[in-house]
């Protein structure tokens, strides 16, 4: 192999895996937009609980219907493009789970928790969860060991996220950094989708204690 040639390769291969990662932050850029979308469930809940639960398993129902015929094969307009797009590698040919455990540990920390911890969990779910899976690929470079390639950095950003929330919820500074510290434990925990649910049910929980205990 010459010298041009091998000079070739060498470009070809950091094209293909700048292509790569990039399409692989657009795929984690578009499923934490949809991640936050879930901020809006407190606000819809204080208006009408009722209809907010409602609303959520009707969605989650829609989704898993379409996400069913896209496994089939199938095309259901709006949904299987977004859910083909968002999905990771790991989940090609597969059902996506994640949009029904993000609607599923909002309803549950709904009934679970009153306010003010419904509304810590809830946007620890959207904020913590979804901010640390985007710094953690941008600049995460120290992978924290046994938790299947969770980074310090995007941690650490879960941990702010939901201390700055707990902390302009309730007020107080202790609170909110025992509520950022569990956040930031169980979203390194290596659960996958489940995360969407232990997220919010763990820091739910951290947050009533404290708060209301």
């Amino acid at each position: 192999m010459d010298i041009m040639t091998a000079s070739s390769v060498v470009r070809s291969g950091r094209v293909h895996g700048f292509l790569s990662v990039s399409r692989e932050l657009q795929g984690e850029l578009l499923r934490k937009t949809i991640h936050l979308f879930i901020a809006a469930v407190p606000f819809l809940a204080r208006v009408d609980l009722a209809m907010t639960m409602a609303l959520l398993a009707a969605g989650t129902i829609v989704y898993t219907y379409a996400e069913l015929k896209r496994t089939q094969g199938f095309v259901v307009a709006l949904i299987s493009p977004i859910t083909s797009a968002a999905s990771r590698p790991r989940d090609v040919g597969k059902f996506v789970f994640g949009p029904v455990t993000l609607s599923m540990g909002a309803m549950i920390a709904l009934l679970l928790y009153p306010e003010p911890a419904a509304t810590i969990a809830i946007f620890a779910l959207a904020f913590g969860d979804g901010l640390s899976s985007v710094v953690g690929k941008l600049f995460g470079r120290l992978r924290i060991p046994l938790t299947g390639g969770k980074t310090f950095a995007g941690s650490g950003v879960c941990f702010l996220a939901v201390f700055m929330i707990a902390y302009r919820v309730s007020g107080r500074l202790s609170a909110g950094l025992a509520v950022g510290a569990s956040a930031a434990v169980l979203e390194a925990l290596p659960t996958g989708d489940l995360d969407n649910i232990i997220l919010p049910v763990g820091t739910g929980f951290v947050a009533s204690q404290l708060l209301l205990g």
